[in-house]
């Protein structure tokens, strides 16, 4: 019986494959040599992910997100056509959020093209909240929507802290 999304992270084997992926979702693919940089830089995290249907892992999907102090961004996530309304995409962002908060970020920046409806629905429901918005951004003249995911809550004031008067 099937247990949901398979999800680890990527290595330089998987440089090929997340270029074919990439590929497969957007009109301005980046190559293996992008992903292979990618792959090599310690702040940026890569994870692939294949659905539990008895494929025998083939991966179907790649997340790409970079970090910077506390704050993360989402640079890329791509699900094969054939792999897509399985919960992959769902798997590897919300695998991207666990791993980002324990290294230390607060929250998540990404953009979507505003057309994008199955990405803004995922990014909704796991929290996301539209903060702006990039006319033009992508090919085509299509504007961007900015959304930042909260992935941990800021420490608040437990009143422990005496303020003199």
């Amino acid at each position: 019986m099937p247990g949901g999304p398979l999800i680890r992270r990527a290595t330089l084997y998987d440089a090929t494959i997340m270029a074919a992926l990439h590929a497969t979702s957007f009109a301005k693919p980046w190559d293996a040599a992008a992903m292979a940089q990618f792959l090599a830089s310690p702040e940026v995290l890569c994870l692939v992910g294949s659905a539990d249907d008895g494929s025998g892992g083939i991966v179907g999907g790649m997340l790409i997100a970079r970090r910077a102090a506390d704050e993360a961004e989402l640079l890329t996530l791509a699900v094969a056509p054939a792999c897509r309304r399985a919960g992959l995409g769902r798997a590897l962002l919300a695998s991207a959020m666990t791993m980002l908060k324990e290294a230390g970020a607060v929250r998540l920046l990404l953009e979507v093209e505003e057309g994008n409806t199955a990405a803004l629905r995922l990014y909704r429901s796991l929290g996301g909240e539209p903060v702006g918005r990039r006319p033009g951004y992508y090919e085509g003249r299509a504007d961007a929507a900015i959304f930042s995911l909260a992935l941990s809550r800021p420490a608040a004031d437990d009143g422990a802290i005496q303020h003199e008067a």
